[in-house]
């Protein structure tokens, strides 16, 4: 039987994953959700690192808002403009001209990026159409793509949020946050040692 990959992680946790659960999304991250983000990142002695596009620090501000979170947070990049993407993140111009920076592409190289550039085992990627401007049909607004990456995986996943720009920006960060618990957690959980053994 094949393993999940909670059980890879929990059998080798410095090891490489081959793929992530689909996760539980949240639309909110409160302090104690975030704490916990922290814990069981620290547990596995991993770091992560944010590359922003539409949600412009929010992601970064929402980890930093909890005490300790320096153990585990090295730090993120804002790449609102596609040459930051490109220049910093690694983003194939390619990529940019043909996919554009809402797409798989973008939030996978980004992802991958600025884990490079921080040194950090997980990184999580958000680019998307906040509005009220910027839609098209095919990409409307509150079209949010995101991506996770990690030691031997990664995963990107497309996203329609509805409401302003705030919940739009507020949905994201939460999404892309919520991916990384629930996957730790997923972890933590195929560790712990059944009841009664």
């Amino acid at each position: 039987m094949a393993q999940t990959m909670a059980e890879t992680m929990a059998a080798d946790p410095g090891g490489s994953i081959a793929a992530p659960p689909r996760p539980g999304y949240k639309r909110s991250m409160d302090e104690k959700k975030i704490l916990r983000l922290g814990e069981l990142l620290r547990a596995r002695h991993w770091n992560l690192a944010t590359a922003e596009s539409c949600t412009g620090g929010l992601i970064g501000h929402l980890v930093t808002s909890v005490s300790g979170a320096s153990d585990w947070y090295p730090g993120g990049v804002v790449a609102y403009a596609n040459e930051i993407k490109e220049r910093l993140l690694g983003v194939p111009g390619e990529v940019l001209a043909t996919q554009g920076a809402v797409s798989r592409g973008t939030v996978r190289a980004m992802a991958a990026g600025v884990r490079a550039a921080f040194g950090a085992q997980v990184g999580v990627s958000v680019s998307g159409v906040a509005g009220p401007t910027g839609g098209t049909p095919d990409k409307p607004v509150g079209t949010v793509w995101i991506g996770w990456s990690w030691p031997g995986g990664e995963r990107q996943e497309l996203f329609s949020f509805s409401g302003d720009r705030g919940a739009v920006k507020a949905a994201s960060a939460a999404a892309a946050l919520s991916g990384v618990l629930s996957l730790l957690e997923e972890a933590a959980e195929a560790a712990a040692p059944a009841e009664g053994t």
